[in-house]
């Protein structure tokens, strides 16, 4: 076998990036580094840490040796390894007022596990009132492939805080279990180190207590408070945009929290580089840690989350009531859990054991909604408006990609949003064969999985499809 040109694994770079959205190239691609000493024909590429390895291995792998064989002419024998761990400089929590002058560079990701619990006893009077809902843990978030990355790397961050994937930038449409994460983290920790000081809140209220800092002229307890922590857990930064004074507040925040070894966890409702009117520097440093992720929960997410919470509510919800309800309440968990509300308001006010038909009654308006607002016209049009391409080119035999692509993506949509039958939708899209319907919907939705750029956009046009 033919040794491998140094300069394959460069050559595999440039291509991958260009196969690749920029977000997953950034995080788990360009990373990775070759060794340079390994024998005829195989390729090592060496991984930062555990979780990132079993990632690229399952995630990417396979792309990877793919690309490689194409530029090398014949197979590669690609090893991922873990990259030689290196000293970390800190092995705990620093005390909470001593904040370096300069900002060091964040600890490695391969950087020592598990901290030892903080030594420090902190008053009552020190401690900042956490704001964290105790009954949001890892143990009551129902896992699912829509979250298992994002959970994987927040249980990470809750074991060794300060060390791994710091920040840790969690995205997603509205309630898909971000701020669920963020209280698990802060409630993991606690758990672990009882004096450690955690605090959750909205940026919005961060943004508050900036003002009320300048107009108390109070700025000393404002960084006292939220320089001393060692987990800040901060929902929703989308809301700093445009809002400039702040931004400068929440970056001093945040390089004195990394300076000291401190942890922060953010979400928002778009992945850092898609945020807009956010200072560039602040932008870099949300991008700086790992950013991951939240999906729409899948079907048997979906049923599986409404039988949990029905248990937890005392009540029992059978499987084939679930998936009735899974299937026409798709969007989000927060959607699911009102839809849940109101079935066991509905069986426990009428004295009616919960069944499909009861769940029916009570889903009432909301399956009204639904049937009346979309439609598989009302998809095409939306798809054809938004990939600006005509109407009739969804019926129509034609099939460049530019066409051919929001075509698959208006059949994917027509499948999730209504209830047709495949038949019926090919039918509608100038009678394809229902087949032709079952390789766009498997087609788009296994892409979901893996694309970010092409779930935002799914996301976008079902938001904008159910108003």
């Amino acid at each position: 076998m033919p040794e491998v040109h140094p300069n394959l694994w460069s050559n595999c770079l440039e291509s991958l990036a260009r196969e690749l959205p920029e977000q997953q190239f950034n995080t788990w691609i360009k990373p990775l580094t070759a060794h340079a000493d390994d024998p005829a024909g195989q390729l090592t590429l060496a991984v930062a840490n555990r979780f990132k390895l079993d990632w690229v291995r399952a995630q990417y792998a396979n792309r990877i040796a793919r690309v490689l064989e194409q530029i090398h002419g014949e197979p590669v024998h690609l090893e991922l390894v873990l990259a030689p761990r290196e000293t970390p400089s800190s092995t705990g929590f620093r005390p909470p007022l001593a904040v370096a002058e300069s900002a060091p560079e964040p600890a490695p990701a391969s950087a020592a596990p598990v901290p030892p619990a903080p030594t420090r006893v902190a008053s009552p009077t020190a401690m900042p009132r956490n704001r964290l809902n105790s009954a949001l843990s890892f143990d009551t978030l129902v896992e699912g492939s829509a979250n298992r990355m994002a959970r994987a790397a927040a249980l990470h961050v809750a074991s060794a805080p300060g060390q791994l994937y710091n920040p840790l930038f969690i995205y997603g449409g509205v309630g898909l279990g971000k701020t669920h994460l963020m209280h698990a983290v802060g409630n993991r920790l606690l758990a672990d180190h009882p004096d450690a000081r955690v605090l959750y809140i909205h940026a919005e209220q961060f943004v508050s207590d900036v003002v009320k800092a300048y107009q108390r002229k109070t700025f000393d307890e404002f960084k006292e408070r939220y320089h001393s922590l060692d987990l800040l857990l901060i929902d929703d930064v989308q809301f700093f945009a445009n809002k400039d004074r702040t931004q400068e507040e929440f970056f001093n925040a945040f390089e004195a929290l990394l300076a000291k070894k401190s942890h922060i966890v953010m979400t928002s409702d778009t992945y850092p580089k898609g945020l807009t009117d956010i200072h560039e520097r602040l932008v870099s440093r949300f991008d700086s840690g790992l950013t991951v992720a939240i999906e729409p929960p899948e079907l048997e997410m979906r049923v599986a989350i409404l039988i949990n919470k029905a248990q937890a509510e005392g009540s029992t919800m059978p499987e084939e009531v679930a998936f009735f309800v899974a299937k026409n309440v798709r969007s989000n968990v927060r959607e699911l859990e009102g839809a849940l509300r109101k079935i066991l308001a509905y069986s426990r006010f009428n004295q009616r054991e919960i069944s499909i038909q009861l769940a029916r009654e009570a889903l009432r308006d909301l399956l009204s909604i639904q049937n009346r607002q979309i439609s598989v016209e009302s998809i095409q049009k939306t798809v054809a408006d938004y990939y600006k391409i005509k109407v009739a080119d969804m019926y129509s035999k034609k099939r460049p990609a530019s066409i051919a692509r929001p075509r698959q993506i208006a059949m994917y949509l027509a499948k999730e949003l209504t209830q047709k039958s495949l038949p019926e939708i090919g039918e509608l899209f100038g009678g394809r064969d229902h087949t032709t319907v079952l390789h766009a919907v498997r087609k788009i939705a296994g892409e979901r999985q893996q694309l970010t750029e092409l779930n935002q956009q799914l996301h976008l046009l079902e938001q904008t499809l159910k108003g």
